[in-house]
């Protein structure tokens, strides 16, 4: 750091990737699996790229986060949408490329990504 400017700019940068965590019941949820095999997969820079994404897009009605084992490891990485009154919807095989798409189709644009969720024969 070399001035205070470059703090408070730091000190905002933060806040606002903070905002992405905090808990909101009319926010959209994006939850990446981070168990063992998730991780393994690469469900790691997943999570990064979505965090990255959001914040990038500066969409504020977004919470991203992790969770443990979703019980469909041959699927890895999975990450589960859930948009107030929807259905779930789980996409699979995740990469860090396809994030960019999930959110702007789906999460800013209202529209599943269907060839990357779970009944998808693309998958």
């Amino acid at each position: 750091m070399k001035s205070l400017e470059e703090l408070k700019a730091l000190r905002d940068k933060l806040q606002s990737d903070m905002a992405l965590r905090e808990d909101g019941e009319d926010k959209i949820k994006i939850l990446v699996g981070m168990a063992t095999c998730g991780i393994a997969a690469g469900a790691r820079p997943v999570l990064t790229e979505f965090v990255d994404e959001i914040a990038k897009r500066g969409l504020r009605n977004v919470q991203v986060g992790q969770t443990g084992c979703i019980g469909i490891c041959q699927y890895e990485p999975v990450v589960e949408v859930f948009v107030p009154g929807l259905e779930k919807v789980t996409y699979v095989k995740m990469t860090p490329d396809k994030v960019a798409k999930v959110v702007s189709g789906h999460i800013v644009g209202g529209a599943i990504v269907q060839e990357y969720t779970i009944g998808s024969e693309t998958a």
